[in-house]
């Protein structure tokens, strides 16, 4: 049975950490959007190379461009068992075309995945978070507490190696960058929660609350999801 998985949540929620545990816990890829963008781009294919006109002038790169570069990298051999893809649709308009499209190419959508989350603990979530010199994926966030870094002399060392110097990144601390990447995932009429609802109308979704700890939202998916 195949697993053909889209997921969920906004900036702050966990996507990028629950969706890489889903991916390692099923075998199926787990397929970001700016990276199919990056490697069409790299590659020089006939889609990168329109996709990278538009970004090169600041612009979105429209959704006929953006939805074949998508269909193809989930019709690659890796994909053949299912995929997990995160990023897109980000607006009703993007999740009826792409509905449209997945049926032309008879690709079926077993799960959706919503995350839910509280958007003032999100925005905590999002400015907590510190980056380990040694390794960006080493989790540490003064905000979360099964995260919190260590606290030593008055320092803070990474909680994985124990590193000094976390850093943070600029835009984790841009309260009005947060806010409207935020407002664009909570509009219900038109942003990424109408096109959650839209998938409600033609697919199984799962929504979860992702308060508690990695591990229990983790054991939690994974009953849903078998």
């Amino acid at each position: 049975m195949e697993m053909n998985i889209l997921i969920f949540g906004p900036n702050g929620s966990g996507k990028g950490t629950f969706g890489s545990i889903i991916s390692e816990k099923f075998g199926i890829p787990q397929v970001e959007t700016g990276a199919i963008f990056r490697e069409n781009i790299t590659k020089g294919t006939e889609l990168g190379k329109q996709a990278k006109s538009f970004i090169d002038k600041g612009e979105l790169v429209p959704d006929d461009i953006t939805i074949p570069m998508i269909l193809t990298r989930l019709q690659e051999d890796d994909c053949k068992k299912g995929w997990l893809l995160d990023g897109f649709p980000r607006n009703i308009t993007q999740a009826e075309v792409f509905w449209a499209a997945l049926q032309k190419e008879k690709i079926t959508l077993e799960y959706v995945i919503e995350l839910e989350i509280n958007r003032e603990v999100a925005k905590k979530r999002i400015m907590g978070r510190r980056l380990c010199p040694n390794d960006n994926n080493h989790p540490n966030n003064i905000n979360v507490k099964e995260n919190l870094p260590i606290e030593k002399d008055g320092k803070l060392l990474c909680r994985v190696c124990g590193r000094e110097g976390l850093l943070t990144r600029a835009d984790d601390q841009d309260e009005a960058a947060i806010d409207k990447r935020h407002g664009i995932y909570f509009d219900t009429n038109t942003g990424t929660l109408a096109a959650v609802r839209y998938f409600k109308e033609r697919v199984k979704v799962i929504q979860v609350d992702t308060l508690p700890g990695v591990k229990e939202v983790s054991s939690h998916l994974f009953r849903l999801l078998t």
